[in-house]
């Protein structure tokens, strides 16, 4: 890849004025001061918000040069993901959510390994040396059911299909990501499910993270499509 790597890290929004610009200034800041090994932008992937998050995201893209938008009319965490993940140019992709859940101190060691051969690497809530704060019990009741259920299924190894926070090379975006066939939250899961049963290779890394009691995750309709997924992949089999 060269000495200095690009990297591009994607925000999907949907209708997130209140908090961009903040989160936006926070995350820019840390990337200037800790991530120097690398030549990076942030993306603002807004899909189809009907406040003012694109007026703000243009007007952030204005003022910092390192901040980029793209914009969707269609609703879709995975639609928005998937589309600044194919139209970008950097060697490696990644995404997190703008409430940045997820301690940031964590972002060199996850992009960082795939400069040690590892194709994606995932922020986990559920491996040694992880702390959650603030998730209350029907959430974690959920988030370990389900990847237990994962396990049971499909015999997979990596332990949080649902962070917030991943990144991947850009021999993924090329050749696995175009096989990702949901556009909503099942994408993560789907993603990485195809990649592990196709070799390859998924790095870990323990994560902080604290619990937004103001995300917009429907959870119900959440769970509801990631089963319809776990169907689908199960009696497809896209990876073979």
């Amino acid at each position: 890849m060269g000495k200095n790597p690009s990297l591009d890290i994607v925000i999907p929004v949907y209708n997130e004025a209140k908090d961009l610009k903040k989160s936006i200034d926070t995350l820019s800041r840390y990337l200037v001061g800790n991530l120097h090994d690398f030549t990076w932008n942030i993306v603002i992937a807004d899909n189809a918000s009907t406040d003012d998050t694109l007026a703000i995201a243009c007007d952030i893209s204005r003022k910092i040069k390192h901040v980029k938008v793209v914009h969707l009319d269609l609703k879709g965490r995975g639609r928005a993901v998937k589309y600044a993940w194919q139209h970008s140019q950097a060697d490696i992709v990644s995404y997190m959510d703008v409430d940045l859940s997820t301690d940031l101190k964590h972002f060199p060691a996850l992009v960082r390994s795939l400069l040690r051969g590892y194709d994606i690497a995932i922020g986990s809530r559920n491996t040694k040396g992880a702390r959650v704060y603030g998730r209350n019990l029907m959430r974690t009741a959920t988030s370990k059911g389900y990847i237990l259920l994962i396990k049971l299924l499909f015999w997979i190894h990596f332990t949080d299909a649902q962070c917030g926070f991943k990144a991947v090379t850009r021999r993924v975006v090329d050749t696995l990501v175009p096989k990702v066939v949901d556009n909503e939250w099942f994408f993560d899961t789907e993603l990485l499910l195809v990649a592990e049963k196709m070799g390859y290779r998924i790095y870990n890394e323990p994560v902080t993270w604290i619990d937004n009691p103001g995300s917009t995750v429907r959870v119900l309709s959440t769970i509801k499509g990631d089963l319809l997924g776990l169907k689908r992949l199960f009696f497809t089999h896209p990876w073979e």
